[in-house]
């Protein structure tokens, strides 16, 4: 049972990285490749502790990656990060393709 509580906490911080207007902006952002977090908080007009705050839930959710150089970090979309999110957004929204009839009732 321990695995499955892991699966739903992973789950759960990929629908937290979307549940926000601002991640959602960054995500977009992101989209035309990797952005120094300096560029970030310009475009974004939001404060360093903001965009932290932020970053660490996209990254923690697995869509985003950093790399560090020199004082500024560097994020970017993570294709593997994507890959799973897509999958997972597929596996929820689709209906079991053979229902079992619910056994206790018959």
């Amino acid at each position: 049972m321990k695995e499955i509580e892991n699966e739903y906490e992973k789950n759960a911080r990929v629908f937290k990285a979307f549940c926000d207007e601002k991640r959602l902006a960054i995500l977009e952002l992101l989209r035309s490749g990797e952005k120094c977090a300096c560029i970030l908080i310009d475009e974004m007009d939001i404060g360093q502790s903001s965009l932290s705050y932020h970053m660490r839930i996209l990254c923690e959710s697995g869509i985003v990656e950093s790399r560090q150089e020199g004082k500024w970090t560097h994020y970017r979309l993570s294709e593997s990060g994507s890959n799973y999110t897509k999958e997972l957004l597929v596996k929820i929204t689709t209906p079991y393709a053979e229902q079992q009839p619910d056994q206790c009732c018959n």
